[in-house]
């Protein structure tokens, strides 16, 4: 039975979120499994006059070519990449995950090459395309979210279709405060974290990049962070989730990290220079998202949040970081997560997930919804 919803989201995927138009070419990346938006995709591409095109992906094939990957073998890959990203106009990815643990077998080495080696047309893509990431609801991740199949279908389509227009331009007071902004401190339960925004440009999420969207992002300078970050929430990387994770920061470097897999979460962060250095930090606003789930598009989204991310800087709101990594770690700051607070220069905005601000009152839960 065709849903409704799907045919609305494939909708704002094209028209919000990249802004496909006559003639432009979209290129669709999702799984079997994304089959039913896919179509929506197709058709909605076709009516909007534009011209679609689809590449399939699949977890288990990905885990057992990942397994043998070779310099020579991802170069070849990473070229063909390259020229597709170069012949498209926009791209929408629809994740499909059936198991979260599925490449958790794959070995770091064999990760790290291929980020490397994908990297260029992974951020040509990123920096000189439209483009958007989504989650599709699958069983699996429903099971991560901890709910039925049908209650995360609702779900999920009711929290990637809320009235991004309205969130945008309630983003806008923060975005500007941002950018006036020099010095940020973080306090909550194990947190004491100073860093400087100062200069770099703040950028307002609201269902271009990703669906579910809801975050205002920019960078620390790099080598301004210091003092200490408790994670209250899991932190997923590469099939593997990681939990208690404690970073230490001096001149902007992780100088000590800790979690439930200590040794095997520095080893991620000796990944490359860039790694052990933060290149983003963004303060969620999604009315609608409340909870961690151990999936970062939407972790990273919840309303009362912020993240903290090791590794690459965006072109958007570069501090000139770069790494093979991006990885967001997200905490939360509401009463229930044990409260917290965020000072722009030595300002008091937001206290235990709620902006206290007049300005910024408008993106507290009460008012996006």
């Amino acid at each position: 039975m065709r849903d409704s919803r799907l045919t609305k989201l494939a909708e704002l995927l094209l028209t919000h979120s990249v802004t496909i138009k006559e003639k432009e070419r979209v290129l669709i990346r999702g799984s079997v499994a994304t089959q039913p938006l896919i179509l929506e995709l197709i058709d909605e591409a076709y009516r909007l006059g534009a011209y679609p095109y689809v590449e399939l992906m699949d977890e288990e094939i990905s885990k057992h070519l990942s397994m043998g990957f070779s310099r020579d073998q991802l170069e070849t890959q990473a070229a063909w990449m390259m020229k597709k990203y170069e012949d498209v106009d926009a791209v929408i990815v629809v994740i499909g995950e059936e198991n979260d643990s599925e490449l958790s077998e794959i070995p770091a080495e064999k990760h790290r090459i291929r980020g490397e080696i994908m990297k260029p047309a992974t951020f040509y893509y990123v920096n000189n395309r439209r483009w958007v990431l989504l989650n599709y609801p699958t069983k699996g991740l429903a099971q991560k979210a901890g709910m039925s199949t049908r209650r995360f279908e609702d779900y999920l389509l009711d929290v990637c279709t809320v009235d991004y227009k309205k969130m945008h331009q309630a983003m806008q007071p923060l975005k500007a405060l941002m950018e006036r902004t020099d010095k940020v401190r973080l306090v909550s339960p194990g947190t004491d974290l100073s860093f400087s925004i100062k200069d770099i440009p703040a950028v307002s999420c609201a269902g271009e990049n990703n669906i579910p969207d809801g975050e205002v992002f920019t960078a620390p300078v790099k080598d301004s962070v210091n003092g200490t970050i408790a994670f209250n929430t899991p932190c997923p990387y590469h099939g593997i989730t990681f939990r208690n994770v404690t970073l230490t920061f001096k001149d902007g470097k992780i100088v000590e990290a800790s979690s439930d897999q200590t040794e095997k979460i520095n080893q991620i962060f000796d990944t490359d220079e860039g790694s052990r250095f933060i290149g983003e930090f963004a303060i969620g606003v999604n009315p609608m998202i409340k909870e961690p789930m151990g999936d970062i598009l939407f972790d990273e989204k919840i309303c009362g949040s912020l993240h903290f991310t090791p590794g690459e800087a965006y072109e958007d709101a570069d501090n000139g970081n770069r790494s093979s990594i991006h990885w967001d770690m997200v905490l939360i700051q509401r009463t229930e997560y044990g409260g917290g607070e965020i000072y722009f220069d030595d300002i008091l905005i937001r206290k235990d997930g709620l902006f206290v601000i007049p300005e910024l009152e408008g993106l507290n839960p009460e008012r996006l919804k």
